[in-house]
């Protein structure tokens, strides 16, 4: 399968599927809407959550499952999902308690959020649009 698909593409594929359910499990944690300094959310494992936090993760995972079969699509997936989720970060370790005061974070969601902003990064550097290596995914 790796060789048919470029990295951008498994990325926006895995990432995409994963914050889907993620986003969708999030919901059982926690539901509440809460921001301002009221923005408090419960733990999902390790990883902090409130209901804009699940919103994120399911359009997040959305866009990337929309995107995943499109060389081209995929690649701006990864590479523009890096740079948000690298800005989250950023804001994330500035902060330490929340992002925009909407969204809570923690240390373990900082750590992954960074993990996220890099796989997606170099995955759509690495995935180049050669159609000779790389096709477009069929239903």
């Amino acid at each position: 399968m790796t060789d048919r698909y470029t990295p951008a593409q498994l990325y926006s594929l895995v990432f995409g599927a994963t914050l889907l359910l993620v986003g969708i499990l999030g919901f059982v944690a926690e539901s509440s809407f809460d921001t301002g300094s009221n923005v408090n959310g419960s733990n999902l494992i390790f990883f902090e959550v409130n209901g804009l936090h699940n919103i994120v993760h399911l359009a997040s995972g959305l866009l990337g499952l929309a995107l995943w079969r499109s060389v081209a699509g995929a690649r701006g997936f990864a590479l523009g999902f890096g740079l948000v989720y690298g800005a989250v970060t950023l804001w994330g370790f500035i902060d330490g308690n929340d992002v925009l005061s909407l969204i809570p974070v923690n240390a373990a969601d900082n750590v992954l959020h960074l993990a996220i902003s890099a796989l997606g990064i170099v995955a759509g550097l690495v995935s180049k649009d050669d159609p000779a290596r790389a096709r477009q995914a069929t239903a």
